[in-house]
């Protein structure tokens, strides 16, 4: 039953929602909060297709297929597939309503893009642990950032880490991102006298991904709301009569499907390697990739929610954004809850800026984008006829957006200069986000130590940069 305090005169159900999301408090009311919602799901739906696009390379199809191999699998045609696109949008749900019910606060959550690429090509294709495996290692990493957030913790590493270093972090992420959609989209090939080199526009499958990339593009630059999202849709249905796109057995509505393919799949005893040899090697390495998630997702979630909050005005005197921990711990604890669904680490998405800059102040702007990602599960029929040649552009534009943050580094001290370069630059050269991370960690406290600056390094930088050095140096697989 509604007390008095929470109904008006335009009747309870305003009332209900007034007292749930604090509507008039922050200036707004429940027909701009439930459009602005609208406006994020547009612009971040994207990531129902492309997850399981990236997932599946991982070995989460029904034949355990591993990179290229995984290629034909969808949600149409692989049970393993359709669960990791359940998964992930129910995560997205459940991490949404928990930004909304318990932060209120106007951001939405999904399974992260570069993190799904860590999950992929750096944890299981390049370091060996099986999916399962890797989902443990993201759990673990859930709870790690639940107990960083509640203590104090939290704010030292945040502190800890240098902020050239940060930006470094994200645009890093976006080059590799940006490499893995020019793979996937046959435009970036492998050469055995270069390396890698230029596809041909010969090739179907690299035409159909310029034509998305050049589609997706103009909606970028001329502000189209929810840009990648179309750009999806059109190459897709272009790569019809291409013979890319096969839409037998397609269905618009279907029932959700099962996830118990993926679900409580976690695997924490072949994850520390329990009964083998090399146990201290695998823990070793089990701990690099924690940590290395929880990074990203850390510095990742941080840097979007304080960036949209500044624009959303949010924040108060000291620069602090309203109820930031109960954000953070909504993030980790989706993470968690991502996991045991089967999918790779929920955060923030920036893509939350859409729907604010619509007016979006409160939890019922994120409340809507989760009842989208619960809709969202009646289209698994549509989202399993996406080619990887229309998602591949995607995380292209993706990948420019998060270049952006090389701009604020500050290249004119080499003390900074050089850690955030190996950073960004040993990402995509080893195809790996855990490297670039580390390769920066470790240079950072070497140029500043022999500079006569290592007062200004933080003891958890020096820790960290043991850790990782004694990773690659004992335990080099």
């Amino acid at each position: 039953m509604l007390g008095r305090d929470c109904c008006d005169d335009d009747g309870n159900k305003k009332g209900f929602l007034e007292r749930i999301f604090h509507l008039s408090d922050a200036g707004t009311d429940a027909k701009t909060e439930i459009l602005a919602g609208i406006t994020t799901f547009i612009t971040m739906a994207y990531i129902i297709f492309v997850n399981p696009n990236i997932l599946k390379f991982a070995g989460m199809n029904s034949q355990g297929a591993i990179g290229d191999a995984a290629a034909s699998f969808n949600a149409i045609n692989d049970p393993v597939v359709a669960s990791v696109f359940a998964a992930t949008a129910i995560s997205a749900a459940i991490g949404t309503f928990i930004m909304a019910l318990y932060a209120n606060v106007p951001f939405a959550q999904a399974p992260g893009m570069g993190l799904n690429a860590f999950f992929t090509y750096s944890v299981c294709i390049n370091l060996g642990y099986t999916w399962q495996e890797a989902l443990a290692a993201v759990f673990i990493s859930g709870v790690l950032f639940i107990i960083i957030t509640v203590t104090s913790l939290r704010e030292k590493i945040v502190d800890a880490l240098p902020k050239n270093l940060k930006l470094a972090i994200s645009g890093g992420i976006g080059l590799f991102i940006a490499l893995i959609g020019l793979k996937n989209g046959s435009i970036v090939v492998d050469n055995p006298a270069t390396l890698v080199g230029f596809g041909s526009f010969t090739d179907k499958h690299a035409l159909l991904t310029l034509i998305g990339i050049i589609i997706t593009s103009i909606l970028m630059a001329r502000r189209v709301k929810g840009s990648i999202l179309i750009g999806i849709i059109a190459t897709t249905i272009i790569g019809i009569p291409m013979g890319i796109t096969n839409i037998s057995g397609v269905k618009i509505l279907s029932m959700p499907p099962s996830l118990a393919p993926t679900f409580m799949k976690a695997d924490f005893r072949g994850l520390l390697g329990v009964g083998g040899a090399g146990l201290v090697g695998a823990i070793s390495s089990v701990i690099m990739v924690v940590i290395s998630f929880s990074l990203v997702d850390m510095f990742d979630t941080i840097g979007t929610l304080v960036g949209t909050a500044q624009k959303a005005n949010m924040l108060d005197e000291n620069g602090r954004m309203k109820n930031m921990n109960k954000a953070l711990l909504a993030d980790a604890v989706a993470t968690s809850c991502g996991a045991l669904l089967g999918t790779s680490t929920v955060t923030t998405y920036v893509e939350s800026t859409a729907g604010i800059s619509e007016g979006g102040k409160t939890g019922l702007t994120s409340f809507t984008v989760g009842v989208l990602f619960l809709l969202s599960l009646f289209f698994g029929g549509v989202v399993g006829i996406v080619p990887s040649e229309a998602t591949a552009p995607a995380l292209v534009i993706v990948g420019v957006l998060m270049m952006g943050a090389v701009k604020d580094i500050d290249f004119n001290d080499f003390t900074e200069a050089l850690p955030a370069f190996f950073t960004i630059a040993i990402m995509p050269f080893s195809y790996s986000i855990a490297n670039g991370i580390a390769a920066g960690i470790i240079f950072y406290p070497i140029v500043k130590i022999v500079t006569g600056k290592g007062k200004e390094v933080h003891p958890i930088i020096y820790v960290l940069a043991v850790l990782f050095i004694l990773r690659f140096t004992m335990f080099p697989h």
